[in-house]
C-alpha cells in the first residue's frame, strides 16, 4: 500500500504553479496560495522533504534538438533476462522512460532517435533481450500534463 501525503489546497496551489512555470518566483507562488513569503518558502521546504517534489527540470522540445523519431516500445523479457535487459536500457541515453507493466509485455518505454535508421539499430540491441513491439507516434494530441489533486478527477 502506498502512504498518500494528504496535501491541503494552498499546498495544490503553488504545485499547480510550480508544475506550469517550474521557474515561478517564491513571491508568485506565495500569491498563488494565499501565503506570506516565508509560509510558502517553509511549504516549499516540507513538499520536497516529503518527496512531493522531486525535481524542477527544462522540458525540451526533442524534434527541435534532433530527434525526429518517437516511439512506443513494449518488450517481453525472459524473468532471467529482465535484470540485463533494464542494465543495457540504462545506457541508452534514446530511452526516456521505461515501465513494468503487466500484460503480454513486460515492459513499456518511450523513446527518441534521430531518424528510423538509428531507432532500428536501438530495436536490434533491444531484440537479443526479447521480443519488442514498436509504435511510432504521429503526434501526441493530450501532452504530459501536470497532477491534479486527485478529487478533481473527472470522467
Amino acid at each position: 500500500m502506498t502512504n498518500t501525503l494528504q496535501l491541503d489546497d494552498k499546498a495544490w496551489r503553488i504545485l499547480q504553479a510550480l508544475q506550469l512555470d517550474g521557474r515561478a518566483p517564491l513571491k508568485q507562488l506565495a500569491l498563488e496560495a494565499g501565503l506570506s513569503l516565508p509560509a510558502t518558502a517553509e511549504r516549499l521546504k516540507r513538499l520536497q522533504e516529503a518527496g512531493v517534489i522531486s525535481g524542477i527540470h527544462a522540458q525540451l522540445d526533442a524534434t527541435v534538438v534532433g530527434y525526429g523519431v518517437r516511439a512506443i516500445i513494449g518488450i517481453t523479457a525472459l524473468q532471467p533476462g529482465k535484470r540485463p535487459l533494464l542494465e543495457h536500457l540504462r545506457r541508452q541515453p534514446e530511452v526516456l522512460e521505461c515501465h513494468h507493466v503487466t500484460g503480454a509485455d513486460s515492459y513499456l518505454m518511450t523513446v527518441v532517435a534521430p531518424d528510423m535508421k538509428a531507432l532500428e539499430a536501438l530495436l536490434e540491441g533491444m531484440n537479443k533481450y526479447g521480443e519488442t513491439r514498436t509504435s511510432i507516434v504521429m503526434s501526441t494530441p493530450i501532452p504530459e500534463r501536470a497532477l491534479q489533486p486527485p478529487s478533481s478527477a473527472t470522467d
